[in-house]
């Protein structure tokens, strides 16, 4: 495979130049627009998104490893297609509706001051992880994996810990009508 290191890529818009299909490691991509692109065939390790538009990106097949998202558009991206081996990504400030990451395992991961809407965490791996201060309206969880999740300041989450396993998980009591939403019980 072709491959490419210490690469830094700013303002190029890869929905009307070319996107090289090959082995990306240590680049940064700055303000760079990908939405729509099919991305199989590409490889990223210890990368960098910053500001960069990634909606409805093709990731089948594709390894993630140490990549880092930060205030990038993610709308509509299927991780769950990615290649799982040695998966490793963190997103900070990014907006990632309709996102999903079935089945994956992700622990540790961190969704920080990220919005998260619509997202489908259904059976995914997300112990350890972290979604401090990000927005998670209508997100699924279900049968998913949480142990020591920190939502803390995390917002407009619904979970059911009677379907989900949270065992050391953290929530500050701005959370509790999303643990009880099911009970329809009033908190004030």
């Amino acid at each position: 495979m072709a491959y490419l290191a210490d690469q830094h890529y700013k303002n190029s818009d890869f929905t009307v130049e070319e996107f090289q299909l090959i082995e990306y490691e240590n680049c940064s991509f700055e303000q760079c627009k990908f939405s729509d692109l099919n991305l199989r065939g590409a490889s990223f390790e210890n990368c960098t998104f910053k500001r960069c538009d990634l909606s409805n990106l093709k990731v089948t097949g594709v390894p993630f490893r140490q990549v880092s998202f930060e205030d990038c558009k993610m709308l509509g991206i299927h991780f769950h297609a990615s290649n799982p081996f040695l998966l490793e990504f963190s997103f900070t400030s990014c907006q990632m509706d309709y996102c999903s990451f079935y089945s994956l395992k992700i622990k540790k991961t961190k969704f920080i001051a990220s919005k998260l809407t619509e997202v489908d965490f259904t059976q995914t791996d997300l112990s350890g992880a972290d979604f401090q201060n990000s927005d998670l309206s209508g997100a699924t969880f279900d049968r998913t994996e949480l142990l020591s999740t920190d939502f803390r300041n995390a917002s407009n989450y619904t979970i059911d810990p009677e379907l989900n396993r949270i065992k050391g998980a953290k929530f500050d009591l701005d959370g509790l009508p999303g643990l009880l939403a099911k009970y329809k019980i009033k908190i004030s």
